[in-house]
């Protein structure tokens, strides 16, 4: 697990430093969600929760890279533990989601309010007692005036991390309570601000697009581009709870920029077709001696939540569609392979110079 401590802030901006190298890697994964046949399904003799198998056969591919960064789309609101509508997950879902190797939560998506004001102020209390960075979502302004946009430093690299929602579901975060949304106005101010702190890279993270949607609708691709136009770097999307395809694009000067549309669902509780499973996007950024960084490589993993009735396991557990045939039952297998091949051959056709992640 990597280390990290806060800095003083840059121009008022979050900070995190860890060690200095030349090439660094990124991992994104999807909507790390708990519904309510999940939530039963970590319940143990003693009353309590326990999610210790959920990541184990994830938890290399997420612990290998520098940073990793999820979207969590439930509150920590505390007892009584809901599923949808209104979700509220128990602390284990979230020291789970540490273990398994994550760094940064993004906050800001349709769920951050599903339990009013005790819901957003325990999610925040308990993402930073554990240590976790966020984005997205803020106690008030001084708060974000502290650690947006999210300064990351680390092997000698500069990043920025940025986070947006389209809404909230019609509900309103009570002042002082903010919520970054979609406003173009907000975000050119904010990725001025961002710039500011000369980074190697800005990334913006977007909760947005059409729910069970696998293609982007125009807003998507619009948003994505002016987003390119005002000096992000990099765009990844979620909420829709399906894979949306990825393209990979070159500027003027030779620069390449990924866009993912949607990563889909990392974890969930969905049945329906294409929502039990999503895809984790790795990049990789160089920097050469002159201090130009550039995007080395990229691409894009299959990962599949097994529900209980099909693996025989008691709580739901999440795979790599990689997994030998020999490591699950045949009808988890079955399944698995079926939403594998399902998704390769749409993004096979939709998407534009990224493939899948071959790891070594």
């Amino acid at each position: 697990m990597r280390m990290c401590r806060f800095l003083i802030p840059f121009l008022l901006l979050g900070s995190v430093t860890l060690s200095a190298q030349k090439r660094i890697t990124l991992l994104f994964a999807g909507d790390l969600m708990q519904h309510q046949a999940q939530i039963d399904a970590a319940r143990n003799s003693s009353g309590g929760y326990d999610y210790g198998d959920c990541f184990t056969a994830v938890q290399p591919l997420v612990s290998e890279a520098d940073l990793a960064i999820a979207n969590l789309e439930v509150t920590l609101a505390g007892k009584p533990y809901r599923g949808y509508p209104a979700f509220s997950a128990p602390d284990a879902y979230l020291q789970a989601i540490k273990e398994c190797g994550f760094d940064i939560l993004l906050t800001a998506n349709n769920h951050c309010l599903d339990r009013g004001r005790r819901g957003f102020d325990r999610t925040l209390l308990m993402l930073d007692s554990l240590s976790l960075l966020r984005a997205g979502t803020y106690r008030d302004e001084n708060d974000r005036q502290r650690r947006y946009p999210l300064l990351i430093e680390q092997k000698g690299f500069r990043l920025m991390l940025l986070n947006y929602t389209y809404a909230t579901n019609g509900l309103s975060e009570t002042s002082p309570r903010i919520v970054n949304r979609i406003d173009r106005a907000l975000m050119q101010r904010d990725i001025a601000r961002a710039r500011m702190a000369q980074p190697d890279a800005i990334i913006a993270c977007m909760h947005w697009g059409t729910e069970y949607k696998t293609l982007p609708d125009d807003a998507q691709r619009q948003l994505a581009r002016w987003l390119l136009s005002q000096g992000v770097t990099h765009v990844i999307g979620c909420h829709p709870h399906m894979v949306q395809p990825m393209e990979l694009l070159t500027d003027s000067l030779g620069g390449k920029h990924a866009i993912v549309y949607s990563l889909g669902n990392f974890v969930s509780g969905m049945t329906l077709a294409g929502t039990d499973g999503g895809a984790i996007f790795t990049l990789t950024l160089e920097k050469d001696s002159t201090g130009r960084t550039t995007l080395a490589q990229c691409g894009y993993e299959l990962v599949w939540t097994g529900r209980p009735r099909l693996t025989g396991h008691r709580r739901y557990r999440l795979y790599p569609v990689t997994m030998p045939r020999d490591s699950l039952s045949s009808a988890a297998y079955r399944r698995m392979q079926e939403y594998a091949g399902r998704t390769r051959r749409h993004l096979d056709e939709h998407n534009k110079e990224v493939d899948e992640w071959k790891r070594q």
